[in-house]
């Protein structure tokens, strides 16, 4: 198993910056394929961004492309996103999640492991 921890939320005005980080605990951290996931009340989790194991290949939702940037460092068993240009409707709880698959899935029910999440909330 692994456990998940993400920081890194908080309140920026639109067009600023932020940069979540998910820390992994627990079984090799470079055996997981991972993504970033963000969902609002009401709604369904909307998938982000996903990162194969090596890093190698990352693939993003079509409202985050070209704004946010997905990365690893396994040597330090963490996950990052890098959100630019952010708009008011990228308010949302981020969560970072984890699972064993080769290939980036964008469907939440085929990750195993999930970290509390974190609040982004951006101000017009």
């Amino acid at each position: 198993q692994v456990q998940l921890v993400e920081s890194g939320g908080g309140l920026v005005q639109a067009g600023g910056s932020l940069r979540l980080s998910c820390a992994a605990s627990g079984r090799a951290f470079s055996t997981y394929t991972m993504a970033w996931f963000r969902q609002v009340p009401g709604k369904e989790r909307e998938f982000v961004a996903g990162i194969t194991r090596s890093g190698g290949s990352t693939r993003y939702g079509d409202s985050v492309k070209g704004r946010f940037t997905i990365s690893r460092e396994n040597a330090k068993s963490t996950m990052y996103l890098e959100m630019n240009s952010l708009k008011p409707e990228d308010t949302a709880v981020y969560y970072c999640a984890a699972n064993w698959q080769v290939v980036i899935i964008m469907a939440a029910y085929n990750y195993d492991y999930w970290g509390q999440g974190t609040q982004v909330t951006v101000s017009s």
